[in-house]
């Protein structure tokens, strides 16, 4: 963030304040801000400009604690800053003979000359500022926060993933260079691993070959585990130096502020002896008065001690500036150990996801020998490379190849134990590859700029703008995916919500408790059906069912002409993982009353069919290789991708894809659905071109989109490649097919009563004998 400041800018020189808000700085803040901490704010000027207009303009600056950054805007009421200084890294000085109120902030790439109105103000500002810095320190030198993770939320999080206690493990900060991930293994029932299923058995000799290379794979892990193990200890050694010199640093300024206030003390007593000095020599013949050459000496032996006491404070200001740098060096290094342990665990996701699919292919040749030496060897070390790693296994062993957790993080399970054996190893290199391409460079880079920009708006409620577009197209990180998705369906429903009572919710649930509703049975039916392989959802006793029951009863009480449609539970559920209760039902609102058209999720699913019309229109413009091949081998690709609409993809691809689409669907609508589904094919049309057989395509398109595993490769394609993509050609080609399919409806409804009519008459004086009678 850089200033954008000239010379034509105009401010009027107010007088600077210092101002310390207990709760907030204006009523904005006051309304966003969930915490009581302290706010450092006020006017100072700031030294900017170049040439004849370089000058002191004023600005108000505003200390966030989460960065460590000292803000500076126009205005109090700008919701956007000019730019800010970093306090985590800077040093401040000042000038005992240079201009009242003046010091320097200097950081590793910039100086800041700043003004305050007095000498006074001047020391508040930087005793502040100094102990915030100290502050900061002490928490990044714990190991306590991230340095792109927030140490506190402005908005805390909600909903059964932000609650979740067991997953504390967030993404690593540091940026480094990476492996490229490698390509995912094919899904089982696809034709390549088919191919792999029917290899012929192995010689002996590639037995050998195979075997050698499994000890070279195993020494690998152990090697980039010890390692693994030298950088941690280094990284420990490193934070010790580090809290010494930090340490070092405080009892410094310690000295300092007492040696600062022993000046101050001497220059009033300095002053105080000047005017008695000054009165006496107006009354030389005062016979109480000392010898003027006895004042003049007392007046000497205090300025040279002032005179030591500034080179004293000289010095201390210089090393307090190298012990700044050393603890900078100290930092650096810390970081660059953990961005070499960051790339070395991705090192090692990727080395285990190739030993995983090197014992899948030693297993089949060799097991099916029942004298093989190596039977039992081989399938043991599949069982050990499938078993989930426990909670207690990673207190105990912090440094191990198998890295893969029971649950993703956002209670998935990672290997569904109902799965066959070889479907668990796809799915457990799936969970490697993604834990790899999780710890890329580019997820690091989203997570800064989501902190900045969140920074940036000073807990204010966001605003739809491009930027803010731009970001939530690339993701929105774990921690924050509460807050922008509350602010997302707050705004889409805001004209519902407004005409309702505050406790709309509440009264909704109280109905659906005291009446019987006629969707409950199906509702209670669904509700462990919902997902499964959601530790959330997956036992009458977890902590989402009875907040899904109720989000679903409340929903059929407001649209009664719905009541319930299978599909509403997994949107619900879905938004639970992220949002409260009531915040869920809204978002189902959203969904139903907002996004999609009328009649999208009743009985006939006549919008859902309309939309599947338009798709394809859209199938044969974007993609037209694909969709004639399609059609050359008679395969209707609606009957999969009906399902990615009506339930927003859920189910359909790995969970990292889902959230981030539902990121940008909640932001922008039914338009993302278009998108993605889109990306999905274009992303795998190679493949389906590759298929010359209608079963192999058919089955292929059932499970293609799990193998889709970079985020970044399929959201590039699906709002980059798709373009343009405007919203009204999908509006045009709804109502166009909307007309349509409603005739056919109605042409089949009257063939329905036509067939009705015909067999009650054809049953008059007919009866019919089964096949039994007939045997008989």
């Amino acid at each position: 963030m850089h200033e954008e400041e000239d010379g034509s800018e105009a401010g009027s020189c107010a007088a600077s304040r210092v101002v310390v808000a207990s709760r907030s700085v204006d009523v904005a803040e006051a309304e966003g801000a969930k915490d009581q901490a302290s706010k450092l704010c006020g006017y100072l000027n700031k030294l900017s400009g170049k040439g004849p207009l370089r000058g002191y303009k004023p600005r108000w600056f505003v200390y966030d604690p989460r960065k460590c950054y000292l803000y500076y805007f126009k205005t109090p009421q700008d919701a956007l800053p000019l730019g800010h200084i970093e306090i985590g890294d800077a040093c401040f000085s000042y000038d005992v003979e240079g201009e009242e109120g003046q010091f320097e902030i200097r950081t590793a790439e910039k100086e800041f000359l700043l003004k305050a109105p007095s000498r006074q103000v001047m020391h508040y500002w930087l005793q502040q500022l100094q102990q915030k810095r100290w502050e900061y320190s002490n928490t990044r030198g714990s190991g306590q926060r991230d340095s792109w993770s927030s140490p506190t939320l402005a908005y805390p999080p909600s909903g059964l993933v932000g609650k979740d206690n067991g997953r504390r493990q967030t993404l690593r900060t540091t940026q480094c260079d990476r492996q490229p991930a490698q390509r995912p293994p094919p899904a089982p029932d696809s034709p390549a691993a088919s191919d792999q299923t029917q290899s012929p058995a192995v010689t002996q000799g590639e037995i050998d070959q195979l075997e050698a290379l499994l000890q070279e794979r195993d020494e690998q892990i152990q090697s980039l585990c010890g390692h693994m193990e030298r950088l941690a200890l280094e990284k420990d050694s490193l934070q010790q130096e580090l809290k010494g010199l930090k340490i070092k640093v405080g009892e410094i300024n310690d000295q300092l502020g007492m040696l600062m206030e022993t000046i101050q003390a001497k220059d009033e007593v300095i002053i105080k002896l000047s005017q008695e000095s000054s009165e006496q020599s107006g009354n030389p013949n005062d016979p109480g008065s000392p010898s003027p050459n006895k004042d003049q000496q007392e007046v000497d032996i205090l300025k040279d001690s002032l005179q030591g006491y500034k080179s004293q404070n000289k010095f201390l200001n210089k090393e307090i500036l190298e012990l700044t740098v050393l603890r900078r060096n100290a930092e650096s290094r810390e970081k660059t150990l953990e961005a070499k342990y960051t790339a070395l665990e991705a090192k090692l996701c990727q080395v285990e996801s190739k030993y995983l699919v090197l014992l899948q292919e030693v297993k089949t040749p060799v097991c099916s020998s029942e004298q093989s030496p190596a039977r039992e060897v081989i399938s043991r070390l599949l069982e050990d490379a499938l078993q989930a790693e426990s909670p207690d296994q990673q207190e105990q062993h912090i440094f191990k190849p198998n890295t893969v957790s029971e649950y993703d993080a956002y209670g998935f399970k990672t290997v569904p134990e109902e799965e066959e054996e070889e479907e668990k190893l796809v799915a457990k290199v799936r969970a490697l590859e993604l834990k790899s391409l999780s710890m890329c460079d580019q997820e690091v880079s989203v997570g800064v700029k989501w902190e900045n920009y969140l920074a940036s708006t000073m807990n204010r409620d966001l605003v739809r703008s491009p930027e803010l577009k731009a970001l939530i197209r690339c993701g929105v990180p774990h921690e924050h995916r509460s807050q922008v998705w509350r602010w997302c369906v707050s705004f889409h429903v805001k004209k519902f919500r407004d005409q309702l009572a505050p406790d709309y919710y509440e009264t909704l649930l109280n109905v659906a408790r005291d009446k019987p509703n006629p969707a409950s049975k199906q509702i209670e039916l669904d509700l462990l059906r919902t997902l499964p392989n959601n530790k959330h959802y997956s036992s009458p006793s977890a902590g989402g069912i009875q907040k899904l029951r109720n989000v679903l009863m409340a929903f059929s009480w407001r649209n009664p002409d719905i009541g319930y449609c299978q599909g509403l539970n997994r949107l619900a559920a879905i938004a639970l993982l992220y949002l409260d209760q009531e915040d869920a039902f809204w978002s189902l609102i959203a969904i139903v009353e907002v996004f999609m058209p009328r009649d999208y999720y009743t009985k006939t699913l006549l919008g859902s069919q309309v939309d599947q019309r338009v798709f394809r229109d859209l199938m044969s413009e974007k993609l037209p290789r694909l969709h004639a091949h399609f059609e050359q081998h008679k395969v209707d690709f609606s009957l999969i991708t009906f399902n990615w609409f009506l339930v927003v993809f859920v189910d359909s691809v790995v969970s990292d894809i889902l959230f981030k689409i539902w990121d940008a669907f909640l932001y922008e609508g039914p338009k993302i659905i278009f998108r993605f589904a889109l990306a999905l094919f274009k992303h795998k049309e190679e493949e389906f071109l590759k298929l010359q057989d209608s079963t192999a395509i058919f089955k292929y398109l059932r499970c293609f989109t799990r193998t889709i595993l970079d985020s970044r490769k399929l959201m590039s394609i699906a709002f980059g490649d798709m373009n343009p993509f405007p919203m009204r050609q999908i509006q045009n080609r709804r109502s166009f097919h909307l007309e349509k399919v409603r005739l056919e409806l109605t042409e089949l409804e009257a063939i329905r009563q036509t067939f009705l009519r015909e067999r009650e008459t054809n049953q008059d004086g007919r009866s019919f004998v089964s096949d039994d009678e007939e045997d008989n």
